[in-house]
């Protein structure tokens, strides 16, 4: 891996959005990267702000509406967009959600670790509450802190480094296009393609669960209406 891409999916929650993009463009990075932000149909007034938030810090801003018609989320368009870029500039494709917050030598110690050893597919950042506490999804993890350790358990997209060897070796556009999320089949074919992957709860960054999507806090708030709504209106398909 030459270079880095860093992308951030992004639709609304605009406060939390800023925060994510200041901590990433205010880290100490080393090696060569380009970052840019997918707005997935944000409001007018968010999308403004985008706007003069990468003219002011020059982070490359993509505004899905001016590509696809399809409405929000297009993970997998971005997904699938962000691989093609990374491939052609023989970098890994670093993502970082929209409700995360990378402390300043996450993303270069992630590259660096992702780079320590040749099979590795994955390299995901832990992730931790306010206080410090590893919470969702890495609930797993718990007890096995100040560690670097592979993993089979998917690993979550909210910081998670794809090395450019695993982008290679397969193409996002065989992904199931009726879903909605695809880390836990990314994951599963990175072991699949004969690559490990690797959680390293060394690197904790803050994760406020959900942030961007509030309707997703029913699934601990009222998981009966949670699921429901999965179910007969078709949303979060993982």
């Amino acid at each position: 891996m030459k270079e880095i891409h860093i992308i951030t999916p992004v639709k609304d929650s605009i406060s939390l959005t800023l925060e994510t993009i200041e901590a990433i463009l205010s880290s100490d990075i080393k090696v060569p990267y380009r970052y840019t932000v997918y707005n997935d149909f944000s409001t007018k007034e968010n999308t403004k702000i985008l706007a003069e938030k990468a003219k002011e810090s020059g982070f490359n801003l993509i505004n899905l509406s001016e590509i696809t018609t399809n409405p929000s989320p297009n993970y997998l368009l971005i997904l699938q967009h962000a691989q093609g870029q990374a491939i052609k500039s023989d970098a890994g494709l670093l993502i970082v959600e929209s409700d995360v917050i990378v402390k300043k030598g996450t993303i270069q110690q992630l590259y660096e670790g992702a780079l320590h050893t040749s099979d590795c597919g994955i390299a995901a950042a832990v992730t931790v509450d306010e206080q410090e506490q590893i919470n969702y999804p890495y609930m797993y993890a718990r007890r096995k802190e100040n560690q670097v350790f592979k993993t089979r358990k998917h690993l979550s997209f909210c910081c998670s480094l794809l090395t450019l060897n695993f982008l290679r070796s397969f193409d996002f556009h065989q992904l199931n296009p009726e879903k909605n999320w695809h880390d836990v089949t990314i994951s599963h074919q990175s072991l699949k393609e004969g690559f490990q992957n690797y959680l390293f709860t060394t690197l904790p960054v803050w994760h406020r669960p959900h942030s961007s999507r509030p309707w997703k806090q029913l699934k601990y708030k009222n998981p009966l209406k949670y699921y429901w709504l999965k179910y007969t209106k078709g949303l979060d398909k993982i």
